[in-house]
């Protein structure tokens, strides 16, 4: 549809792309009350419970997916509903600018200062400062991760209480790990999209995606080093169970490394942060699907947390796909998967 359109000229795929995912507009919420604003120029839009409080209430910042390309505010509007309304707390949505035209750290940059803001001028919202939650699903999940490493390392704010990580992307250095093989084909995400996610919010192209794919875009020696963090052997056995083949290693392609080089970047990637960072980070809860190219994203990340001595709540979807979430009470279809998935992470925050 979208390539058709494009064809003759109407509009680019991305416009059509992003018009389909604007979700519509929701009546009033006789439980919550709903306003639009901006932090530190950054577009949000604020959730609070209508019922009085006993005593402060807690905070979630909410970074939506859409590859760093799509989504808004109003794509995500009854996933933030139903967080707010279920676990009782003040949820800001944040709009954080998107790839190509804007690339990163475009959305990184907004995300933090949208949580700073937050956390600066928490009293105004009736927040305990002592109980913020960052939050994401797939790249706001990636986002999420990246605002956490960022804030841990700041004693002039508050110390977030958690991170909720939903199916993040968390690293572009191995497309070819085993939930990558397993699950390539699979809706919402295929294996060349993440790449071309990644690649479109780092350059705003996609040149040299395939490069990426077969991973001649990484040195040797930064692959052996990142080999502790990004592995295959750090993934449990039981998920290499579903046909899984070693890949031929790829000649190193030094140009197309100084194109991507800033994928070592933990902003961009989280996964690679040093250990003095990671064993700062506050308890997380991850959530992951089994029929998910970024499984093992997830996987890997809670094995980094659990060694750094960081508390990890693990939620897997064995039936679970990609986007399941945002996909909740979506122009009337649902999956129960996506309910459970959904309460999981309500059930955390109660917990907290």
């Amino acid at each position: 549809q979208g390539r058709i359109l494009e064809k003759t000229g109407l509009c680019s795929q991305l416009t059509f792309g992003r018009y389909v995912r604007q979700g519509r507009k929701l009546r009033v919420d006789p439980k919550l009350f709903i306003q639009d604003l901006q932090f530190n120029k950054v577009p949000v839009r604020v959730y609070q419970p209508k019922a009085t409080p006993n005593g402060q209430r807690r905070g979630i910042i909410f970074f939506h997916g859409g590859g760093w390309m799509f989504g808004s505010l109003d794509t995500y509007e009854k996933v933030c509903r139903y967080l707010s309304r279920e676990s009782e707390s003040v949820v800001v949505s944040v709009q954080y600018r998107l790839a190509p035209e804007h690339k990163y750290p475009a959305a990184y940059e907004d995300c933090l200062n949208a949580t700073i803001h937050f956390m600066k001028n928490i009293e105004h919202y009736g927040v305990d400062p002592a109980n913020v939650i960052v939050c994401g699903d797939s790249a706001g999940g990636n986002l999420a991760a990246a605002v956490s490493q960022t804030l841990a390392g700041r004693s002039d704010l508050p110390r977030l209480r958690a991170q909720i990580l939903i199916y993040p992307g968390l690293q572009a250095l191995d497309f070819n790990l085993p939930s990558y093989h397993q699950n390539r084909g699979v809706p919402l995400l295929f294996r060349e999209r993440a790449a071309f996610f990644a690649l479109q919010y780092l350059n705003g192209h996609a040149l040299h995606m395939q490069e990426v794919l077969e991973g001649s875009h990484i040195p040797p020696d930064m692959r052996l080093k990142y080999r502790k963090w990004v592995s295959p052997d750090n993934i449990p056995e039981k998920f290499k169970v579903r046909g899984v083949k070693p890949l031929r290693p790829t000649d190193f392609i030094a140009e197309v490394y100084e194109t991507v080089k800033r994928f070592c970047e933990p902003n961009l990637c989280p996964l690679l942060a040093e250990d003095s960072v990671v064993h700062q980070l506050p308890e997380s809860f991850i959530l992951t699907c089994e029929y998910d190219v970024l499984r093992d994203d997830g996987l890997l990340y809670k094995k980094r947390l659990e060694d750094n001595g960081v508390r990890v709540t693990w939620y897997h979807l064995e039936d679970g796909f990609h986007g399941i979430i945002s996909l909740y009470d979506y122009c009337g279809f649902s999956f129960p998967s996506g309910k459970r998935g959904l309460d999981s992470v309500v059930n955390f925050l109660k917990s907290l």
